[in-house]
């Protein structure tokens, strides 16, 4: 009896307020998540649309998973609040799913990382010899050249293949001086090579991915272990609030 009294006391407020500063770090986390869908859908889009060859959802995954962790986060804090057993074990449950979906998609992304790479130089070279100034991917290529100041897959010479080469010569978004860098510059044939960017976007493109994403993968990871802490704060609370409401009885 003395030390269902003890529980009942100490060690449930010391795992209460454990409890609700870890579901406010993790009301954070989601809402870092949150930002980090936005950001990968405005900053990386037009580069995960030439890395995945189908439409990518990648972003909006994010954006939905940041926005259901911030209303689990506030239910934890309101479950804990309450000492609900059933409402902590629900949440429990919760971060345990969060957990195993984090761990997968983390190791997932780790994994196949290498086939990026694959897959921008195929989707990227059928870009550049499919170039026609206003479809999607023709779009994007020029967002990608004039951002990251590069022309071609490799280099400029990629674009003799192209489809586009013949009548217009290089696209404008390969112009390293657009002050100086006319249509008809580009189409010139003896001197359009000294008006473009020298270094092809493939190496350029891959190394920013290649930091961008493992950015991404170690939030998501550091946010995936931090799962289980919560979920065995949440368990144990259940279990003494559980045993402590028998033992009244």
């Amino acid at each position: 009896m003395a030390l269902g009294i003890m529980e009942t006391k100490p060690v449930i407020t010391f795992l209460k307020t454990l409890l609700i500063v870890y579901s406010f770090v993790f009301w954070i986390t989601g809402a870092i998540l949150l930002a980090v869908g936005v950001w990968g859908k405005f900053m990386l889009g037009p580069y995960i649309s030439l890395i995945a060859e189908n439409t990518t959802n990648a972003p909006y995954v994010l954006i939905g998973t940041g926005t259901v962790i911030i209303v689990f986060g506030l239910f934890g804090c309101f479950a804990t609040c309450r000492g609900s057993p059933w409402m902590l074990k629900l949440y429990a449950m919760f971060l345990s799913l969060v957990f195993l979906a984090e761990l997968v998609a983390g190791i997932s992304g780790f994994v196949f990382r290498h086939e990026i790479k694959g897959t921008f130089l195929r989707t990227f070279t059928d870009a550049v010899l499919n170039y026609d100034v206003k479809d999607e991917k023709s779009l994007v290529v020029d967002n990608v050249q004039s951002s990251l100041r590069c022309c071609g897959v490799y280099n400029y010479t990629s674009w003799f293949g192209s489809v586009y080469y013949p009548a217009n010569g290089f696209p404008l978004s390969c112009c390293s001086n657009s002050s100086d860098c006319s249509p008809q510059d580009l189409r010139n044939t003896t001197l359009n090579h000294t008006k473009v960017y020298q270094q092809g976007c493939y190496e350029l493109v891959t190394s920013f991915l290649e930091i961008n994403m493992a950015i991404i993968a170690g939030v998501t990871f550091g946010i995936a272990f931090s799962q289980l802490i919560g979920m065995l704060l949440a368990c144990c609370l259940s279990r003494i609030i559980t045993a402590n409401q028998y033992e009244m009885v």
